[in-house]
């Protein structure tokens, strides 16, 4: 299954339950980057980080490659979305001042992306690569939540989910390494949308369609009990990977 299908299957699933990003985070690249003109959201899926972009530059360009997913994104005044490859985009060259990549990276041709990044950004543009893997919320939760993962869903994920495992320490990154503040992901939720979360996963996905059967069956019933009332607001951390490097600067060690 590529990565078009994989996404396109549980398109509402992911728009309704993934959380939003650290609003301070962007503000960070806005300041970094060589001006406020364009952003780049490659991989944008149904625009989680898109908007937050808007709020700091003139103009976003988000691309994705399932039209599925872009039809369900928020809608901006100066956020345009287009359906193309992150290795193939229309935008113009030299027009970039940020090429934002959020949980996305591991699905591209790396090469070409990089080529294409190169011809896109302004001179002294960054590019910022954010990955996030298992949340933690509380350690009976994160118990049950790690074996769900590992035990259960082994086998399911699709083989690039171990460059997220990795925070994508495996992937190269040739730019110049410019420093930002480290980054956590936090949302306050309560059982029925933290569930809806997991639902989203695309190996729960896959293990429906391979086994006709819900993997999260077993423990629906040991979250509930973790819980506690189900209307109760749970603090849900993810630490955040951020690389951010200078598009025209010296190449550096991956």
């Amino acid at each position: 299954m590529n990565i078009k299908q994989l996404f396109t299957r549980q398109t509402d699933a992911y728009r309704a339950a993934r959380p939003g990003y650290d609003p301070q985070l962007f503000a960070s690249l806005a300041e970094r980057a060589p001006a406020a003109g364009l952003a780049w959201d490659a991989g944008c899926g149904s625009g989680q980080a898109t908007i937050d972009l808007a709020h700091h530059f003139d103009q976003v360009i988000a691309t994705d490659a399932s039209q599925p997913q872009l039809d369900r994104a928020p809608r901006a005044d100066n956020v345009s979305y287009r359906c193309e490859p992150a290795h193939q985009s229309s935008l113009a060259a030299g027009s970039a001042d940020l090429t934002l990549v959020a949980q996305a990276l591991h699905w591209f041709d790396i090469d070409a992306f990089y080529k294409e990044v190169r011809r896109v950004s302004k001179p002294g543009a960054l590019l910022a690569v954010i990955s996030y893997n298992l949340l933690e919320a509380s350690p009976e939760v994160d118990v049950l939540v790690h074996r769900l993962y590992n035990d259960v869903l082994n086998g399911y994920w699709a083989p690039e989910r171990a460059h997220v495992e990795s925070g994508y320490r495996t992937l190269p990154f040739p730019f110049e390494r410019v420093e930002v503040a480290s980054a956590m992901l936090s949302a306050q939720w309560d059982l029925h949308r933290f569930i809806n979360y997991l639902e989203s996963w695309s190996a729960v996905q896959t293990y429906k369609e391979r086994n006709g059967a819900d993997p999260l069956a077993p423990f629906r019933g040991e979250f509930a009990k973790c819980w506690g009332d189900p209307q109760r607001q749970m603090t849900i951390n993810w630490p955040l990977s951020v690389r951010v490097g200078r598009v025209d600067g010296k190449p550096t060690p991956a």
